[in-house]
């Protein structure tokens, strides 16, 4: 499924293309391909360059590290997430490994390279799904995530379903237009509330 971003501006083509699938075709995702986008995770920067990121990822062939993710998602998004080949948790360390002191960028720095997967995935015609709705609490527990680390995101990865194959519900979501505010609300100039010239 093609849904292009109705950019304002040029953007590259992969970030114009890149969106969340709510639905998943059975089709697996080759090992390799994962390596692929975690090697594109691996490449994000970070603050001093110290890669806070780590992922717990789960193939839906292995069915019960498959429920452990599945079962931390709020039921909205188990609702869809399931078709999933595979689920993924994002996961922070909250201080920096060199000096010990709070790394206040360290779900920024997840976040860069969760994008870079993003753009990956889009690349190599998968797509990814990340979810906020999670019980942060459950999968440190239930994923063993020790202390000084945090869990970010849940994802949801495979090779996008047919909308016209998806439920009715979920149909609908998918087809929905790509929206976003306008540049002008989120870019100023000089200071907090103050239009940009030119850029808009």
């Amino acid at each position: 499924m093609a849904k292009p971003a109705p950019a304002d501006h040029p953007v590259h083509e992969i970030i114009g293309a890149r969106y969340s699938p709510r639905g998943f075709s059975e089709r697996k995702v080759a090992r390799e391909t994962l390596a692929s986008l975690f090697e594109a995770a691996r490449w994000a920067p970070s603050c001093f360059n110290d890669q806070p990121w780590g992922f717990i990822l789960a193939e839906r062939d292995d069915q019960a590290a498959f429920e452990r993710i599945l079962d931390c998602l709020t039921p909205g998004n188990q609702s869809w997430a399931h078709t999933a080949a595979v689920l993924v948790v994002s996961v922070a360390r909250t201080s920096f490994e060199r000096s010990g002191k709070t790394n206040r960028h360290a779900f920024h720095d997840v976040g860069m390279a969760s994008a870079m997967m993003a753009l990956q995935a889009t690349a190599l015609g998968l797509g990814l799904h990340m979810m906020a709705g999670f019980d942060a609490a459950k999968a440190k527990a239930v994923l063993e995530i020790p202390d000084g680390f945090e869990p970010v995101s849940a994802m949801a990865l495979g090779y996008p379903e047919d909308p016209q194959r998806m439920p009715e519900e979920m149909r609908e979501k998918a087809l929905r237009p790509r929206v976003r505010k306008p540049i002008a609300e989120f870019v100023f100039a000089g200071r907090w509330g103050q239009a940009a010239p030119g850029i808009s």
